[in-house]
């Protein structure tokens, strides 16, 4: 899964949402104007099936957590926002266990005498 990160997926989640508020601007707020509402439609379509995809995809090389890729599939074709949320929400997990690993290794440098 070389090229797929994390981060690269989380910008391709906000980047989903971005295209999901543009098609449903177009939809009812713009009164429907062709081709942009079926560009945006079919744009919202194909990236969320290229979303599930390798999200599935990620969770099994546990690149994100399976939560994460359930909620992007399963929730993301009605809605990217629930992607997108997820993948901050998961960004905060990971700081806050990143940050206790941080203190655990320090707690453990106190008493070593370093040369």
């Amino acid at each position: 899964m070389g090229p797929v990160t994390f981060r690269r997926l989380e910008i391709v989640s906000f980047c989903h949402s971005t295209i999901y508020i543009a098609l449903l601007v177009c939809a009812f707020v713009a009164g429907q104007p062709q081709p942009e509402t079926f560009l945006l439609g079919l744009a919202h379509g194909v990236l969320w099936i290229g979303m599930s995809l390798v999200c599935i995809a990620a969770a099994r090389a546990r690149i994100i957590p399976f939560w994460l890729a359930v909620t992007v599939a399963v929730i993301g074709g009605l809605g990217p926002f629930a992607g997108s949320i997820g993948f901050v929400v998961a960004d905060r997990r990971r700081g806050r266990a990143g940050g206790a690993v941080a203190q655990q290794d320090a707690g453990h440098d106190r008493g070593r005498v370093r040369r």
